[in-house]
């Protein structure tokens, strides 16, 4: 994959993981279109990509919604013309527990997951009429693994994969590459949503991540990800030790998760005592 005058749309790009792709893919000299809930946020990422001598332009809304997939689409088309690599990076993460209620669910499955779906709905077709395309998913290594503490977030990163996989199984050969991002701890908002919050699920969580293994800036997770494109990799692990971790839980699932509820167990007495 050359990425070189590529136009690349890239969500949840108002920091963290989605604004140093962004700002990476301007650097290898794509045109990136940065899309974000917090409006400030992606502008200010637009503009230091163009302070830098890139070309970005911000366009703020809900990721999940199909109007703002389809304005974002619009403004690079207009801005900069077709539409080359999409990268459905936002996602948010809910309700720890079982005490996630209905709507707690809909809200995390509508960005985590539907989000992809509606993009790749939007622009597989175009894509496969002229042969090439390429579709970036940010899971998690919770989507290969799975999430102590939270639920909704574990097994929406599992159906992300679970699009990634198929998306590329059935448009693979129609010129459409697919990528899906798995790592564990990157040092965003998302891993620390709350330093003074009362959620145990979501202390949980954010001690799991820090504990399991090296939590990488995004910037370091960015030039990976760049790197994995190239080499048009469908699996992208900033940890590669992730994948060891994988192998481990698909050939013996009950020792694995023996070994999860042990980990959880000792995360559970350390924050008692």
């Amino acid at each position: 994959m050359e990425i070189q005058n590529t136009v690349a749309i890239v969500t949840g790009a108002g920091g963290g993981i989605g604004g140093a792709i962004a700002k990476g893919l301007s650097r290898a000299g794509a045109r990136v279109v940065v899309t974000d809930l917090d409006a400030d946020a992606v502008a200010a990422t637009a503009a230091a990509i163009t302070a830098d001598g890139g070309s970005a332009i911000a366009v703020s809304g809900d990721a999940a919604s199909d109007a703002h997939i389809d304005e974002a689409i619009a403004a690079a088309e207009a801005s900069f013309g077709p539409v080359d690599m999409y990268f459905a990076n936002a996602g948010i993460g809910g309700k720890s527990g079982l005490d996630a209620t209905d709507a707690d669910w809909a809200t995390v499955i509508d960005v985590n997951l539907m989000a992809h779906i509606r993009a790749a709905r939007r622009l597989v077709p175009e894509w496969t009429g002229r042969g090439s395309g390429y579709f970036v998913s940010t899971a998690s290594a919770a989507g290969l693994l799975t999430q102590l503490g939270s639920a909704t977030y574990s097994v929406t990163k599992h159906a992300a994969v679970g699009f990634a996989e198929w998306l590329s199984a059935t448009y693979g050969d129609a010129g459409v590459r697919v990528s899906c991002l798995c790592p564990m701890g990157v040092d965003t908002k998302l891993l620390r949503p709350d330093a003074g919050g009362d959620d145990p699920g979501e202390r949980l969580m954010q001690r799991a991540v820090e504990t399991a293994g090296a939590v990488l800036d995004a910037d370091d997770v960015a030039d990976v990800v760049l790197a994995a494109i190239v080499a048009e990799h469908f699996l992208i692990l900033p940890h590669p030790e992730v994948l060891e971790m994988y192998r481990h839980k698909g050939s013996d699932y009950d020792r694995w998760l023996r070994g999860m509820r042990r980990f959880q167990q000792s995360l559970l007495a350390t924050a008692d005592s």
